[in-house]
């Protein structure tokens, strides 16, 4: 397949309401689109990275420079998704930009041959199970309303952002608050240390389905420390950046969980090895979300329903943080969302919504 030409397009989409975590508070998302032109179809891809380098070293307008300078004008004249990540592989780092040029790529590939994200991925479900992530709030009641909206809405699962300072107490409420049969779990993004242990056990009494990340990205050792000294689950997010380090991770003992972010982690098929690695090892797998836009949820619900991908994941509908989607909006049936069976993504953005939240484009002939 021969690509002609690549568009990188910057969106400003407003999130219905702030989101906060343990690393900062995100009002609206800045979204790098990339969009691979051939003669034949046209793919896109969505990268993850924020405007600023919080949560990872990527952010949004490196992540369009290194696309720009390198990743781009690295494209063999004859390519397919498999030749993507060969090509790009001598570059350090930058999975992000990475992952959405493959995405563009593969999408376009799709397209071409009429074949769905889902049945290439090796799908066996036409509709997955969703949870909600819940971002940390001003206060204890204002949580409990939110989770209960929530639940109102159909999600099966309940997410809540942890940090010190707010842990314990808010989980207890809204255990106590929803009872024991609500699947519930919770996500520190690395804010804790190993000299927060105890403190952590406390969270065991709440029969919690795992809990994410709750030390340094770059530390699997103390993390399977952590895992011989609480009885909750110890999933990994932030630490899994390729199949390799979830084999060390395995390895080690350091979670019994993993959470698969393809935009993080350079692209859906390292997700797919990422999944297949751990159904071997029995490990559970979840799809985690980025606040994406229907482009790369569309990608993300096609993803969760691979087979080993037995929790419910952060693929929530789309009016969880857009009030207008730029693709036609995901929304929930009885807690679960569609796997969408059309070439591709099986979804394209809406001209004139994309034409109304885009600041800029850039075109680059190859």
């Amino acid at each position: 397949m021969k690509v002609t030409g690549i568009e990188l397009r910057r969106i400003a989409m407003p999130l219905v309401a702030p989101f906060r975590t343990s690393f900062g508070v995100e009002h609206d998302r800045d979204v790098l689109l990339v969009r691979a032109v051939t003669p034949d179809a046209e793919g896109w891809g969505e990268c993850v990275a924020m405007t600023e380098p919080l949560y990872s070293s990527e952010y949004v307008d490196g992540a369009a420079e290194v696309l720009r300078r390198f990743l781009i004008p690295a494209l063999p004249e004859d390519v397919d998704a498999y030749r993507v990540g060969r090509a790009l592989e001598p570059f350090k780092g930058h999975r992000m930009a990475k992952a959405a040029l493959e995405t563009a790529i593969l999408d376009a590939w799709l397209r071409t041959s009429g074949e769905s994200f889902g049945r290439f991925l090796g799908a066996a479900a036409d509709r997955v199970p969703c949870g909600v992530s819940v971002g940390i709030m001003d206060s204890v009641p204002e949580l409990l309303d939110a989770v209960a909206g929530y639940i109102d809405e159909g999600y099966v699962r309940i997410k809540l952002k942890i940090e010190p300072g707010w842990d314990v107490e808010p989980v207890r409420a809204v255990r106590e608050r929803f009872g024991d049969d609500l699947l519930l779990q919770v996500d520190a993004n690395a804010a804790y240390t190993l000299v927060d242990a105890p403190h952590l056990a406390r969270l065991d009494a709440f029969g919690l389905l795992l809990i994410e990340q709750p030390l340094a990205n770059d530390d699997l050792v103390q993390h399977a420390q952590l895992a011989k000294r609480l009885t909750t689950p110890i999933c990994l997010d932030e630490s899994i950046e390729s199949a390799e380090h979830a084999a060390a991770a395995i390895t080690l003992g350091a979670c019994s969980i993993v959470n698969i972010k393809p935009g993080r982690i350079g692209g859906y098929l390292e997700a797919r090895r990422i999944h297949d690695l751990c159904r071997a090892h029995g490990i559970a797998v979840w799809c985690g979300g980025m606040l994406e836009t229907g482009l790369g949820r569309a990608a993300n619900v096609a993803l969760a329903a691979l087979p080993g991908f037995t929790l419910p994941g952060d693929t929530s509908g789309s009016r969880r943080y857009y009030a207008t989607d730029i693709t036609e909006p995901f929304v929930l049936e009885d807690g679960h969302l569609r796997v969408p069976t059309g070439p591709g993504l099986g979804v394209d953005p809406i001209p004139a919504v994309l034409d109304e939240v885009t600041v800029s484009t850039e075109w680059i002939t190859l």
